[in-house]
């Protein structure tokens, strides 16, 4: 009897030993330990975005007393229901519940605490700023937490809700400016990073940001933007850029995306933002048209992301970037006939310098092509040139990749190759996450860069002794590294493709 009592009169204290509590600005918060890490989950960095602050730039969150409990994520931010498509099985998706505008949440895997601070990882999802969330399996942090770093998670809004421009939110904005929330939501995010994360023992003059492909347009638009000045130290964009004019980032500007949103408020029927703000978020999402991608709003990003480069004017901080040999986002190739006559309309007089290196003499080549020019012209041109201004005018390091490494197939229908998103689970040494037959030689990869990731958040440059060198890129000698089962020093194998390309814009 003695004994029973004892154990329920220390049992309060088993439990509090188990979850972590950290005081933060806002107040105290409570997580998990796991594994040596502590976890937490769903800490709150903005106040919800919902109601009057619907297409607002995300405000201040309201202190807590007590302690809140952060030991699952958050909502994942407002969207269609996740449905696996293509070569995104679920676990490359949010959890289907919940989804919520009320989403500005991030979350942080932390080593115990030590007298020296640790770098700090910052990732920022995917989903061509249309979808995505922080809660999807691929972005665990204990691994890269385990290589004695702070991994911190974020959460932003997408889709209409995170970019429409309206004269009237223009109007209300003591900046004078609409659009880009989703952009402003990161900033926020990187602000609570840079205030609290000290607290779980990072160090927050030594922060780098990950993203990839729409998360790697955003890291390119957080190093151009003025508002991030102080806040990254480092940069990793896998699969994205936002150097030239792409479909994803359109080439407007503030009264163009205005125009849209007054559009989009038509088809609503509403007359006003207020009318606007009070559609339930279904109707919002069902609606067509309004901005949901990033834009030269005069705020965020005063003139274009080249401009900011061109002069130098950008944050100018270590850089890692690339993408994947199947970085691919395309349906059912075209047979050559048509092929040929989509190149001829889309490029006119340049239309045979492009053939010449994207062939269609028969439709298994004119297939390639499709694929290679998506993977090109979507990603490897924005990569290319990023890396070739940033090393040009810029005074920070270059380390460029190319990820060609297939994902073993647990079957014919999802063998897509080194495919768009299927580097991530190897950068951030998470194989472990999707289900596929996973060989050594992918368990060796994915341990040699997540090593690679770590130590450039770490100390701004991916090598250590025990890894092949990555070097330095500049545009003359254009050396990066190949990632497959076999890691090596090449030159840049699509350069001619890319220079072509490039200087198409």
């Amino acid at each position: 009897m003695k004994k029973i009592i004892w154990l329920f009169f220390f049992l309060p204290f088993i439990v509090s030993a188990q979850k972590p509590v950290i005081k933060i600005k806002s107040g105290a918060i409570s997580g998990i330990e796991k594994n040596g890490l502590n976890v937490f989950k769903g800490i709150p960095f903005a106040a919800p975005p919902v109601g009057g602050l619907r297409w607002k730039a995300p405000q201040p969150v309201t202190p807590w007393k007590g302690i809140k409990e952060c030991t699952a994520f958050g909502p994942s931010p407002f969207q269609a229901s996740p449905v696996p498509f293509m070569c995104w099985s679920a676990e490359y998706l949010i959890p289907k519940e919940p989804i919520n505008e009320d989403c500005l949440y991030l979350n942080v895997w932390a080593p115990k605490k030590t007298a020296q601070k640790k770098a700090v990882l910052v990732y920022i999802y995917g989903g061509g700023f249309r979808s995505g969330g922080a809660g999807c399996d691929i972005y665990d942090g204990a691994a890269v937490a385990n290589k004695d770093v702070v991994f911190v998670s974020i959460n932003y809004r997408v889709g209409v809700f995170g970019f429409l421009a309206h004269p009237e939110l223009s109007k209300e904005a003591p900046y004078h400016s609409s659009g880009n929330y989703g952009l402003l939501d990161m900033v926020a995010a990187l602000q609570w990073v840079h205030d609290n994360i000290s607290a779980f023992g990072g160090d927050p003059s030594r922060v780098t940001i990950a993203g990839q492909s729409a998360g790697a347009f955003a890291v390119n638009f957080l190093c151009a933007s003025p508002l991030t000045k102080g806040l990254i130290h480092g940069a990793i964009a896998e699969s994205g850029g936002s150097i030239l004019p792409s479909s994803i980032r359109p080439n407007i500007q503030l009264k163009q995306a205005e125009q849209q949103g007054v559009e989009f408020a038509k088809t609503l029927g509403a007359s006003s933002i207020q009318a606007l703000r009070n559609k339930s978020s279904q109707e919002i999402l069902a609606a067509n048209g309004g901005l949901s991608a990033p834009f030269e709003d005069g705020y965020f990003l005063p003139k274009s992301i080249f401009s900011i480069y061109d002069k130098n004017e950008q944050n100018d901080v270590p850089l890692l970037l690339g993408w994947n040999e199947d970085d691919k986002i395309m349906g059912k190739p075209a047979t050559a006939k048509d092929y040929v006559e989509s190149i001829k309309k889309q490029f006119g007089k340049n239309a045979d310098a492009v053939l010449v290196l994207y062939p269609g003499n028969t439709d298994e080549e004119a297939a390639k092509s499709q694929g290679d020019l998506s993977r090109d012209q979507t990603f490897g041109v924005q990569g290319f040139a990023w890396a070739n201004i940033q090393s040009t005018n810029g005074k920070s390091p270059v380390y460029v990749y190319n990820f060609n490494r297939k994902l073993p197939a647990s079957s014919p229908e999802t063998n897509f190759g080194a495919f768009h998103t299927g580097e991530v689970v190897y950068a951030y040494d998470n194989l472990f996450t999707v289900k596929r037959p996973w060989e050594k030689a992918d368990h060796d990869l994915a341990k040699s860069m997540s090593t690679y990731w770590t130590n450039f958040v770490k100390t701004g440059t991916p090598n250590n002794s025990s890894l092949v060198k990555w070097p330095t890129y500049n545009k003359t000698s254009m050396q990066i590294i190949q990632l497959d089962k076999k890691i090596e020093t090449v030159k840049l194998p699509t350069e001619k493709k890319l220079e072509l390309l490039s200087s198409l814009y």
